[in-house]
């Protein structure tokens, strides 16, 4: 399965994150694709400030507090999950780092690649599934 993750805010990352950890779970490998505004998730401290977006914003505490007490994981631990199964490959776009001027030293370690759309549409081509959160 291939997703591109292109916000980085709750509502998207959350989805994105439940079907990776979902696939590994049933043994399928998963890639993630995180290019402009999805690319803040994989800034250090990204996943733990993301929010609701727009007038929702307001809600982001409350959405997080119902998490907790749902025993949803939180974003990082989401992450660390899909990352212990072997299965998911987390991938940073190379161009949008650029533009947003993000450097390599900038993104939490999970990150397993750097690559230009090219590469990934290389790897989406090959995926049964593919996904645009």
């Amino acid at each position: 399965m291939a997703i591109i993750v292109h916000s980085g805010t709750m509502d998207k990352l959350y989805p994105a994150f439940m079907l990776a950890s979902s696939a590994s779970a049933l043994d399928v490998e998963t890639h993630l694709f995180f290019t402009f505004w999805g690319l803040s998730a994989l800034k250090k401290g990204g996943l733990e400030a993301a929010k609701l977006p727009g007038l929702m914003r307001i809600g982001t505490g409350m959405m997080k507090g119902r998490i907790r007490e749902a025993g949803v994981p939180t974003l990082s631990e989401m992450l660390a999950m899909c990352k212990e199964s072997g299965d998911v490959k987390i991938y940073a776009c190379s161009t949008t780092m650029e533009l947003m001027k993000i450097r390599e030293e900038d993104l939490i370690p999970e990150v397993d690649e750097i690559v230009g759309a090219t590469a990934f549409m290389a790897i989406a081509l090959d995926a049964d599934i593919q996904l645009f959160i």
